[in-house]
């Protein structure tokens, strides 16, 4: 995605610029994006694109602008020197006033469609929480936000969904900050506090030497549901993914199945680690490793489905008949002709309404017990077993336990 400069009218006169980003589908929900200490930069933007690709009308204003315009700040030593120079002469109430300003502007935008929230990172983790108690919006959430502590005289006029992200080991925003914050809001069941372990201050920011993924995975993860519950947009996620597979397992339509993911998907297989990162890589392997060379007969029978804000969990039962040599599941080895039936388990992400992830979870012993390339005497493994107890759980546990028998009587 590829956003745009526009220019905002500040409160007390002047113009200031912001970029904006919209979804693909031309509108939903706003956010105001508030920037770091290194202005409106390339990864501020990155954030908008990204947020626009969630369904959001994404507008980073310029906050800097009344010390100096266009700043935008990379993170060499220079660079920081010259970042905290603009932090400290940065006048927050003025700041604010900008943020509340660019509010009003996306209310009034035709792309906007219902409510608008605040997102923000470092010094805009710190004016997101603020936006929540000054500028109306309906929600917020703020990455390790510096100096909340310093206006929880505030707290009191937040009325809205706020969650805030803090990183454990953050000197900027040490944990008796955080202690404070939480004190603040006790009681408030709309209001989320998430500290993240063993990280630093920027864990969110790949460019960060304290990027920490699966910790900034897990804090997005968290602020799109707020946003989701909160504004919207609503997906019928169960249907989007019931679709992918009828193109997958169904019809077998390479490009139908592709349609239904983001412009830049990855699916992995755990157990094998087959599957494809980026739309070429892994429309090769659809077309080459995955649709044709899944058996005709394969059959998914659903045991469990769990829905979540951008995530599908789906528990079922895979069986098929390996009657041809299956890439992805079993590469190399040549067909036996035997019947496999395992549990298998799907965690699917989405991104707006396309597929963005998926992460499929099998036993993969099972399935070689089953084929007969796995003796399963003496080890703690089990074939068709065990998708037969997922669906009758009175199937006798614990067989493979040699020292079950001994504690019947142990009390």
């Amino acid at each position: 995605m590829a956003g745009t400069w526009i220019e905002i009218n500040a409160a007390d006169g002047g113009k200031f610029k912001a970029y904006k980003a919209v979804p693909k589908s031309g509108k939903g929900p706003g956010i105001v994006l508030c920037q770091e200490i290194f202005g409106v930069n390339a990864y501020i933007r990155e954030v908008a694109d990204y947020y626009a690709e969630e369904g959001y009308v994404v507008v980073a204003p310029d906050l800097f602008w009344r010390i100096q315009p266009g700043i935008e700040l990379g993170y060499s030593d220079t660079d920081w020197q010259k970042a905290f120079e603009l932090f400290g002469k940065f006048d927050t109430d003025r700041g604010m006033s900008d943020i509340t300003a660019t509010v009003a502007a996306l209310r009034a935008m035709p792309e906007v469609a219902g409510k608008v929230g605040a997102l923000g990172f470092c010094l805009g983790g710190r004016l997101a929480f603020l936006a929540a108690a000054r500028s109306g919006v309906d929600c917020a959430v703020g990455y390790y936000g510096v100096t909340i502590d310093q206006y929880l005289g505030e707290a009191a006029a937040v009325k809205v969904p706020l969650a805030l992200h803090f990183a454990a080991e953050d000197k900027y925003a040490p944990m008796e900050t955080v202690d404070r914050i939480r004190a603040a809001f006790k009681g408030r069941h709309d209001v989320e506090i998430h500290v993240y372990p063993g990280v630093d201050h920027a864990f969110a920011r790949p460019p960060s030497p304290h990027y920490h993924k699966p910790s900034a995975l897990m804090a997005h993860h968290r602020s799109i549901a707020l946003f989701r519950r909160t504004m919207g947009p609503h997906f019928d996620f169960s249907a989007l993914w019931d679709k992918h597979c009828e193109y997958e397992f169904a019809t077998r339509d390479v490009d139908a199945t592709m349609a239904t993911m983001v412009a830049e998907p990855y699916v992995n297989h755990i157990p094998t680690m087959t599957g494809g990162v980026g739309y070429r890589h892994l429309k090769r392997f659809y077309k080459h490793h995955f649709i044709p060379k899944t058996p005709k007969d394969t059959t998914l029978i659903p045991i469990s489905r769990t829905i979540g804000e951008g995530i599908v969990v789906d528990e079922m039962l895979f069986c098929f008949t390996h009657d041809m040599e299956i890439d992805w599941m079993l590469p190399g080895v040549a067909p036996t002709g035997r019947r496999v039936e395992i549990p298998l388990v799907a965690i699917v992400k989405f991104r707006g309404d396309k597929l963005h992830n998926e992460h499929i979870y099998w036993d993969q012993a099972s399935v070689l017990v089953q084929i007969g390339l796995l003796d399963p005497k003496g080890l703690p493994v089990a074939g068709i077993e065990t998708a037969r107890k997922l669906i009758d759980e009175t199937l006798p546990s614990n067989t493979l336990m040699a020292n079950w028998a001994q504690s019947e009587n142990a009390g």
